[in-house]
């Protein structure tokens, strides 16, 4: 589908993810006291796993959600397959646990199965979605609203950040860490600088190919998944995302004449390990765009620095800003990708 004269700034994506600091604002702003709540009850019910339940770039926040949960709580994080409960029909077991379900519209029939069968099982099914009447918000036991008002393009931008920033605000309540909040507060202004970052340096090896991998590792993994989506979905190309630790067990075999992959790190105890492979791809003649690791023979896309918990908002922001410029680029449309709906009614 082409575009014609269409200018970056002129798309609802680009407009709608560079909201993403507002909606954190607004989270800090209006969403505090639901969340010291709903953070009082997890500690009351003290449950022994989580469960998140998701589908798409909320799926992906999820896995966010999983290394954040556990990193910061200790308690094993999973993410269920809402089949199991929408299709099957199997018994669970949901004692002893408690269930955060992620979604923008909290209208897909397969999330609200899990919800409904988690909630039965006497689970506390905390909610975290952007439609605040949507029927997943009436089932919830508990709702922190992700207030990232309306998204009109295909793409889930804001809301993704959205999702990861409520994920940061909950947990931080959970487990009452005021160093977590604060560096949660200096989000929007982190937000900001990391939209004003200029990733264009990747478009030329991107626009040759019309396959690539991105690479994450850790807290960072989930937004190396958004990455391979929103690829697909607004570009058109194939992008596969993988851990940095899995990408030399067998997939980089196919990685070779400079073959792309864009690196998104935080700087946290996974770094060495990613600075190690990123110096193995290199000398394998492939070319790395790298946002959050250092290399010389790289391409260095700038990124603001932060706690190391908020940094994969930063990246995944600048990373939009990216992926709409590339699609335009490509003869697209981000707004209106061919095949897709807003809402994917998932049975």
């Amino acid at each position: 589908m082409g575009t014609g004269e269409k200018q970056p700034d002129s798309t609802l994506m680009f407009a709608e993810a560079a909201q993403a600091s507002d909606v954190v604002q607004r989270q800090l702003d209006e969403n505090a006291a639901a969340a010291a709540h709903i953070g009082q009850r997890l500690r009351a019910h003290d449950p022994r796993f989580m469960i998140t339940v998701a589908r798409g770039s909320s799926d992906h926040a999820a896995t966010y959600g999983k290394y954040l949960m556990e990193t910061q709580t200790g308690l094993f994080t999973a993410s269920a397959a809402p089949s199991v409960n929408s299709i099957y029909d199997a018994p669970m077991d949901f004692k002893s646990c408690a269930c955060v379900v992620i979604s923008q519209s909290g209208a897909s029939p397969d999330l609200l199965a899990v919800a409904q069968a988690a909630k039965a099982g006497g689970a506390p099914v905390i909610a975290l979605v952007n439609v605040e009447d949507s029927p997943l918000a009436e089932l919830a036991d508990e709702v922190l609203p992700l207030r990232a008002g309306p998204e009109n393009s295909v793409a889930a931008t804001k809301s993704f950040i959205g999702s990861l920033s409520a994920l940061l605000q909950l947990t931080a309540a959970w487990r009452q860490d005021e160093a977590l909040l604060q560096a949660l507060a200096a989000a929007p202004r982190k937000l900001e600088q990391a939209w004003a970052c200029d990733w264009t340096p990747a478009l030329e090896p991107i626009m040759r190919t019309r396959s690539l991998f991105t690479l994450g590792r850790g807290i960072g993994l989930g937004i190396a998944q958004e990455a391979a989506l929103k690829f697909k979905e607004v570009c058109a190309l194939h992008a596969e995302a993988y851990s940095s630790a899995e990408v030399l067990h067998g997939p980089v075999t196919i990685a070779r004449d400079g073959f792309p992959l864009l690196l998104l790190a935080q700087r946290d105890a996974t770094l060495p390990g990613v600075e190690t492979l990123m110096q193995s791809l290199l000398e394998r003649g492939l070319t790395v765009m790298s946002a959050g690791a250092d290399h010389a023979d790289a391409i260095k896309l700038p990124t603001p620095e932060a706690h190391p918990l908020v940094e994969p908002l930063l990246r995944i922001q600048s990373f939009y800003r990216l992926a709409n410029q590339l699609s335009l680029n490509l003869g697209q449309d981000p707004d209106n990708p061919p095949f897709l709906r807003k809402v994917t009614a998932t049975v």
